[in-house]
């Protein structure tokens, strides 16, 4: 790789740097730590190495001791494993200090884990960041060596969405009628609009979210993965933000899609559906009481921010709703994460959390059926499942304390639920 390129990339980089607006975000990392990011596209992974770099010149470290490079810049489309060394020697060029390492969007270099291994193992510091699911696996993991922390990076929660719009959130705020109402605005945004944090700087925020959505779907998915039917992975896209909210089988999906005149084989299919799960597209949860092959076979799909999602929608807030309820437990508890339907004993929860044994139901509004519907199925989740220990049902926006024989059932609007988790 040529040496002066190299340099020039990371001068460049040095710029945006600099240029860069930094919005506080709720993840912390360890001093002396090496780290992989990992997560959605545009989910604001980059801009956290951004606030790293700074915080290094802050404490005194000079500029030429960063070495960030992108490995999205076209200049590096040639770039391949054997090329990782002269990264290492125009360091060296650079400074006679130690440097620092960010190395953004690795993935789409073959082989790099080799090369992460070895300058961890060389006491380098290093950040690295991928849009790839399996960056977080414990295959993954293994590779590494245990030589990086590894930590998952979201689209904004609500709370970091209301810091950028700068909405008082505190509990002050939400006490008081304006400022609790400021909140609640806000709130009608980012339930439609989601919180990728590059979108709240455009006007047409769809058409933002439209375009990151097709670079997932064409470049992430189609092209990496050398999928020669993209018109199949498109229907499968729509046909999953059709099914949010209810269980769904491969059978069932590919049933789906064949029926609108795309024929994609079964085996096709579920890996169409895993490719989506790696790009952080979609993410799934199974069902706590299942056996082991209904735990895989399935299982709820959701989308990991509730924009995506709205591209899809047309006047469905119970959809969204439940999804943007998905996406923030998800964010929280990853693998611990599950709903609770059983025929045995009628339960048909929505979110179960293993670690703590919340009973989670999601409604619009809990007046009339939904009332009688909603309460029962946690009433016989306490009585039925002994781990059990919170009840709760996330509204738009009602509130009040349920006490009903002998449970109590939280009923929290969703501005507050998100608040708290």
């Amino acid at each position: 790789m040529n040496s002066d390129i190299l340099k020039m990339i990371i001068y460049d980089q040095h710029q945006i740097i600099r240029d860069s607006m930094i919005i506080n975000r709720e993840y912390t990392f360890e001093k002396n730590g090496n780290y992989v990011l990992t997560g959605l596209r545009r989910a604001g992974k980059s801009t956290l190495l951004y606030k790293i770099a700074k915080e290094l010149v802050a404490d005194g470290a000079e500029w030429n001791q960063i070495i960030y490079i992108n490995f999205e810049d076209e200049r590096l489309s040639e770039f391949t494993l054997k090329d990782f060394n002269d990264i290492l020697l125009v360091a060296s060029e650079m400074s006679e200090k130690k440097s620092y390492f960010f190395l953004d969007e690795i993935q789409n270099v073959e082989g790099w884990e080799s090369f992460a291994r070895r300058i961890a193992d060389a006491k380098e510091r290093v950040y690295i960041t991928g849009s790839n699911a399996q960056m977080l696996s414990k295959d993954m993991e293994a590779r590494l060596g245990g030589r990086y922390f590894t930590k998952y990076i979201s689209p904004y929660n609500f709370r970091e969405y209301l810091t950028a719009k700068e909405v008082q959130h505190d509990e002050v705020a939400i006490q008081t009628t304006k400022l609790n109402g400021r909140i609640r605005a806000a709130l009608g945004s980012y339930f439609y609009e989601g919180g990728f944090p590059e979108s709240l700087l455009f006007q047409a925020k769809r058409e933002y979210v439209e375009n990151i959505y097709q670079k997932i779907l064409l470049g992430d998915i189609v092209a990496r993965n050398s999928i020669r039917n993209p018109d199949a992975m498109r229907i499968l896209m729509k046909k999953i933000a059709e099914t949010v909210m209810h269980e769904v089988s491969y059978t069932k999906l590919q049933n789906i899609v064949n029926s609108v005149g795309i024929k994609v084989s079964k085996d096709s299919l579920i890996n169409y559906v895993s490719y989506a799960e790696d790009a952080y597209l979609i993410f799934h949860i199974q069902n706590y009481v299942a056996a082991f092959v209904g735990k895989e076979s399935v299982p709820k799909y959701y989308f990991n921010d509730n924009s995506l999602l709205n591209l899809f929608l047309t006047k469905k807030d119970s959809a969204l709703l439940e999804n943007m309820v998905a996406a923030m437990l998800h964010r929280r508890y990853l693998r611990g994460l599950y709903y609770f339907r059983s025929s045995k004993t009628g339960i048909d929860v929505d979110f179960y959390i293993q670690e703590n044994g919340t009973a989670i139901q999601v409604a619009y509004s809990v007046q009339g059926e939904a009332r009688i519907r909603e309460v029962g199925n946690l009433i016989r989740t306490a009585k039925e499942v002994k781990e059990s220990g919170r009840f709760v049902i996330v509204t738009y926006e009602e509130e009040e304390l349920i006490e009903e024989d002998g449970v109590q059932i939280e009923v929290i609007p969703l501005y507050k639920f998100l608040l708290d988790v």
